[in-house]
């Protein structure tokens, strides 16, 4: 029963992802449609016989190939993961053994305590304790839990008594709006402090709704200061927050989910990081390991286990993993950024990093030099912010998208659309990125005018 021929499923599984692998260092000229055969396979019902393993395994595969994946250099839409090699390796590895670190888990436990340490030593954040999570939003909401628990000791069995608010960047990530309402503090509770010209956090706003937030009897219960937007890459004025929430004893979070790691090579840009009472990032986002390896940061491991820590009649010993995080049943997830950094080393993360950021500046500069390009208001990372003059821009990004030759996402910024690729692929070229002024050129060159 559940049992296979190992040697021949590996032998295919072998086949079929080396090849996958070296198709991933070219662009396709198309995305492929899903053909008859493989629609009408994903509407069978459930399979009461099994069927050989390779053909399972090469059905997969089709259906995969089927698929918009971000492991292709010209995928540049949202904030994509990259699927490096190694970090699959760690995923294969780590759920063949399949530890549960909810519990103290021996070796595999060290693993994850290593991993948070060298990557907060990779960012310039002085780490004490943290989880890698399944992605950002998980990670926000337990720092923001945290933070609840910290200014209301007893919120977690009375709940909070009096109105709180949480303060954001008006770009920041919807995670923030989320984890107010699942924490029962209401989205209203979320004060959207405007941005500035370049679309940072405006901190004499920030002062001024503290202030007023005070004289109302509004709690301020943390500030997030976004460490590179989705929109376009802004970093908000990270040390001013920090002295801000220092001022008014306000819990400061980071939200780094894409654009910490830029911390490793532009430190400056960052500063005021290392204040924080809890960091958050997203190392399949601009580590390039697959998804799910969210990683959230504390200064103080306390803080964890107050707003978590609890007894159980099954679990053994006094405190557990489980104690200081959201999540129950955890895979080891850091084992694929453990990897990577042993394989690769800090040095070349950091060269790939700095890679990407030019690969955004070359598409701007290259788009003025060009003309007939309007760029807009980037950050200093990754994403570039771009609109084709004279046409539709909403409608050229679903042709790009319906083309297939570059896919890449839209922005809306001051009620108008724009390009927005992001890179965050180290198999992206800087052929690949000005491939989409050029394909973008010839697709508006056949829309109409307005």
């Amino acid at each position: 029963m559940l049992t296979i021929d190992r040697e021949r499923a590996l032998a295919r599984t072998y086949d079929r992802i080396l090849s996958a692998w070296q198709e991933f260092d070219t662009a396709r000229d198309h995305e492929p449609p899903i053909s008859t055969a493989l629609q009408e396979l994903l509407e069978e019902p459930l399979p009461e016989h099994g069927v050989d393993v390779t053909e399972a395994i090469d059905d997969a595969v089709l259906a995969l190939n089927s698929s918009l994946a971000q492991a292709r250099p010209r995928y540049l839409a949202y904030v994509g993961s990259s699927g490096l090699d190694i970090g699959a390796i760690g995923d294969l590895l780590a759920h063949s053994y399949d530890p549960n670190l909810a519990l103290h888990a021996g070796a595999a436990s060290r693993i994850e305590d290593q991993t948070l340490q060298w990557l907060g030593a990779f960012v310039g954040y002085p780490v004490a304790a943290g989880s890698f999570t399944s992605g950002g939003t998980i990670s926000n909401i337990t720092a923001l839990a945290a933070a609840r628990v910290a200014r209301f000791p007893d919120s977690r069995v009375h709940g909070l008594a009096g109105p709180v608010a949480i303060y954001c960047s008006a770009d920041a990530h919807y995670s923030i709006t989320r984890a107010a309402e699942l924490l029962g503090l209401g989205s209203s509770a979320v004060r959207a402090v405007p941005v500035d010209i370049n679309r940072r956090l405006d901190v004499g706003l920030l002062r001024s709704l503290l202030q007023e937030d005070g004289r109302r009897g509004v709690t301020p219960l943390a500030v997030v200061g976004t460490a590179g937007t989705t929109l376009t890459g802004a970093i908000d004025p990270l040390a001013d927050i920090a002295d801000l929430c220092a001022s008014h004893g306000v819990w400061f979070h980071v939200d780094g989910a894409y654009g910490l790691p830029a911390a490793s090579v532009r430190g400056d840009l960052f500063a005021g990081l290392s204040q924080a009472d809890s960091v958050t990032v997203d190392a399949h986002k601009w580590m390039f390991v697959p998804k799910a390896c969210g990683v959230l940061m504390v200064r103080d491991a306390q803080v964890l286990q107050s707003a978590f820590g609890h007894e159980t009649s099954y679990l053994p010993g006094a405190t557990n993993p489980v104690d200081s995080t959201l999540e129950y049943s955890r895979p080891l997830r850091a084992l694929k950024l453990w990897l990577a950094l042993r394989v690769h080393g800090a040095d070349d993360f950091r060269l790939t990093i700095s890679h990407t950021i030019d690969l955004a500046q070359q598409v701007a500069t290259q788009a003025r030099q060009r003309g007939g390009w309007t760029v807009g208001p980037m950050g200093e990372l990754s994403i570039a912010i771009l609109r084709r003059d004279g046409v539709d821009n909403a409608a050229l990004v679903r042709a790009l998208q319906e083309d297939g030759r570059v896919f890449v996402s839209h922005a809306r910024i001051a009620e108008e659309t724009w390009i927005r690729p992001c890179f965050t692929n180290p198999r992206t070229t800087a052929s690949d990125a000005l491939s989409l002024l050029d394909v973008a050129e010839e697709i508006a060159a056949g829309m109409p005018r307005v």
